[in-house]
């Protein structure tokens, strides 16, 4: 059954003023509108994502899919014949493409059963991507929202995140993990919905 996103905004914009402005000036939620079929697509996307805003990510995965013919889909088995310098120049860090070449690694070896992860609760799932070089609580949390769906994920150590809450909560300081997930206390249970508004927010104030 796909996210109820409706429900999610009128419970944000009903116990959080600051963030129904937010919602009233983006729009609906498109949490899961490009949401890649296949889980290792997503793992991808999610790496090619860490530490930048939405637009950004977005740039550098289209030149990464166009590196993989003929439908632009990357598997573990096409990533692994190109080059490291070939995912460069798509717009990886050179961490960013050893976390690739590793996460494909992981599949075709079968440590890594992508596809089972769907039957699986969060912190199992979380238990079992953070065992891949690279993939950290904050990539197996953005796995969660926007492959799986899960709506009461909060990224609380994203900077992105942090950023958006600093300004659009106008406080006097950018706050830390601890003070996100307190914050997030009243987003509950749809915390995924609000942090996808407020990184959407960055990007719509630019």
């Amino acid at each position: 059954m796909p996210p109820d996103y409706r429900a999610a905004r009128r419970h944000l914009m009903k116990s959080d003023p600051k963030l129904r402005d937010v919602i009233k000036r983006i729009g609906p939620c498109r949490l899961h509108a490009v949401a890649p079929e296949h889980p290792f697509e997503a793992l991808c996307r999610s790496i090619a994502s860490q530490q930048l805003s939405i637009k950004a990510a977005e740039t550098i995965f289209r030149r990464f899919c166009a590196l993989c013919p003929p439908d632009s889909r990357p598997t573990p088995e096409r990533v692994m014949q190109l080059s490291d310098d070939q995912i460069r120049a798509a717009g990886f860090s050179r961490p960013k493409v050893s976390f690739i070449k590793d996460l494909a690694g992981h599949v075709i070896d079968g440590r890594l059963d992508l596809d089972g992860l769907t039957e699986h609760p969060d912190e199992e799932v979380m238990r079992q991507l953070v065992a891949v070089k690279g993939i950290g609580r904050w990539t197996a949390e953005v796995f969660l929202m926007f492959k799986l769906g899960r709506q009461d994920v909060l990224p609380a150590d994203d900077l992105g995140l942090m950023n958006a809450v600093h300004r659009v909560y106008r406080l006097r300081k950018r706050p830390d993990a601890r003070r996100l997930r307190q914050m997030g206390e009243v987003w509950k249970p749809y915390r995924s919905v609000a942090a996808w508004y407020l990184w959407a927010s960055l990007d719509s104030d630019r």
